[in-house]
């Protein structure tokens, strides 16, 4: 699939540095591919050098000349490159930021599909996972095609494919898009995160609609944002790169995203001034499950229950709702799809019984963790039983905070294994432990986490809220180096079966 370089580059604010002809020669040269894997070059090829935490394409220039691409899209030329050059037909192109580069290129490369389709962008803190599959719940109920890009799948109306980034490589995105435009998807609602603005993997588009969901201090250190006013400000980039912007007005740093953004402005939340207004918030119970019921004003006017517990919940309907009334979505298809919301790994319920409720969710910091179990005190359960391990090879600090926070808030604690990586299970429970005896909560051990899960089983009581976090919509547990399948879903039905208690879903 030949493209002139022309054209990819038509958008890109590029400077000529070396070609082989004069003038404007080089927009006629024929491209086979677009590279930003040194592995991949080819010949034909425009190979984008990026410059990464650990590995710098720029130092694959001479492998590049050798391997006969056409040209090199640059930020510099290393002066151990420099000679590799002279005398060689590569067309050498510099721009400021080649990651922004690549994704104009990218555009350009699938034929802009990100203008065949109605493109949402969400961002915040907490909640875009959620946010992006109510969103699509409710188009697709109202007889849209959606594709979707998130933390656990990326959706493209043909194929599933398990995500390795909130916010995958620019080039992914716009392939992803393609796909999408092939197989007639009107729409894709897709996770935007704080990295994913920093690298501008969502470079070389506009989004139609961008949405802030919360804001708060994440993603903060060696290789990540540098400060919470780095993290703050990458947020804020999704609002100069989209038509209409849709913020959560109740957010305290809502003032400050929303300053000075190019878009049109909306809002939602739970105060008067809001353009899309919730109120009458309260925590139900139907059955084994925990939800909440609601009401809105301004915008839309609802009489509403979303099938998922906590007022954040409220929060994520709130924002799936702004984006589809501009979708003409009628009240009757958001009614229906909120009350049959389901996100795997995010507070997702398992109707295993109906005198207790068991529950899978990914809350694997001390932050969420205190954000969940806060939450389901709402529900006046009769116990809140937490269990969950943490991770290996990360913030051993993690390890005491997020069991400082289950004694405090949990009736009763399970500590197990989650994923060790290369690390001693045993030494991530003691850490644990060390945190939880800081509290006068009460606790057990149990290593194995299919054990630890049918211990909660067996010692369940009537009214019970039981929580296996962490995990969430994992289906593997990584041990030195090896990921050994593992869904916690499945472990479920397997004791289940064991203890010959019926199997509901």
């Amino acid at each position: 699939m030949d493209k002139k370089l022309g054209t990819l580059l038509e958008y890109a604010k590029a400077e000529i540095l070396k070609q082989p002809g004069t003038g404007d020669d080089y927009k006629d040269s024929d491209i086979t591919a677009l590279v930003y894997d040194s592995r991949k070059i080819e010949e034909g090829c425009l190979f984008v050098c990026i410059k990464g935490a650990n590995f710098d394409g720029h130092s694959k220039i001479a492998e590049a000349v050798e391997k006969k691409a056409a040209a090199v899209l640059v930020e510099y030329i290393p002066e151990d490159q420099k000679s590799v050059l002279e005398g060689s037909d590569v067309i050498v192109i510099r721009v400021d930021d080649t990651r922004e580069g690549l994704g104009i290129t990218a555009a350009a490369w699938f034929g802009h599909p990100a203008k065949k389709l109605k493109t949402i962008g969400i961002t915040g803190t907490k909640g875009k996972t959620t946010s992006t599959y109510i969103v699509k719940n409710i188009l697709e109920n109202a007889g849209f095609k959606v594709g979707l890009i998130g933390t656990i799948e990326i959706c493209t109306g043909s194929r599933v494919i398990p995500a390795k980034n909130t916010t995958p490589e620019s080039y992914l995105v716009q392939e992803y898009f393609a796909e999408m435009v092939e197989n007639k998807c009107d729409a894709v609602v897709m996770e935007v995160s704080s990295q994913g603005l920093m690298l501008s993997r969502v470079a070389g588009f506009t989004f139609d609609y961008g949405i802030f969901t919360n804001l708060s201090p994440d993603h903060i250190g060696k290789n990540e944002h540098k400060d919470f006013d780095d993290y703050l400000r990458c947020k804020k980039m999704l609002f100069s790169q989209c038509r209409t912007g849709i913020f959560n007005s109740d957010d305290k740093y809502f003032s400050r995203i929303s300053e000075g953004c190019t878009c049109e402005v909306e809002t939602f939340g739970t105060g008067e001034k809001a353009d899309l207004r919730a109120y009458d918030l309260k925590p139900d119970k139907r059955g084994g499950a925990l939800c909440m019921t609601f009401k809105t004003s301004g915008r839309a006017e609802l009489d509403a229950m979303i099938d998922l517990p906590g007022s954040f919940s409220v929060y994520n309907a709130l924002t799936a709702i702004a984006i589809c009334l501009h979708f003409g979505v009628n009240k009757a298809d958001i009614l229906e799809a909120l009350e049959k919301v389901s996100v795997k790994g995010r507070i997702e319920m398992l109707p295993v019984s109906d005198d207790y409720t068991l529950m899978i969710d990914y809350a694997h910091n001390a932050m969420a963790l205190n954000s969940l179990l806060t939450t389901l005190k709402e529900y006046d359960p009769g116990r809140i039983v937490a269990l969950f391990g943490c991770g290996g090879g990360r913030d051993r600090d993690r390890r005491f905070e997020m069991g400082e926070t289950s004694g405090n808030l949990a009736d009763f604690t399970i500590i197990t294994s989650d994923n060790p990586r290369n690390e001693e299970p045993m030494d991530i429970i003691a850490d644990i432990e060390e945190g939880i005896k800081k509290t006068s909560g009460e606790y057990v051990t149990v290593p194995d986490r299919k054990e630890a899960i049918g211990y909660a089983i067996d010692h369940a009581k009537k009214g019970d809220v039981i929580v296996l976090a962490g995990k969430g919509h994992e289906d593997y547990q990584e041990i030195k180096g090896v990921r050994h399948p593992m869904d916690e879903r499945v472990l479920v039905r397997e004791l289940l079966s064991e203890r010959g208690i019926p199997v509901r879903f």
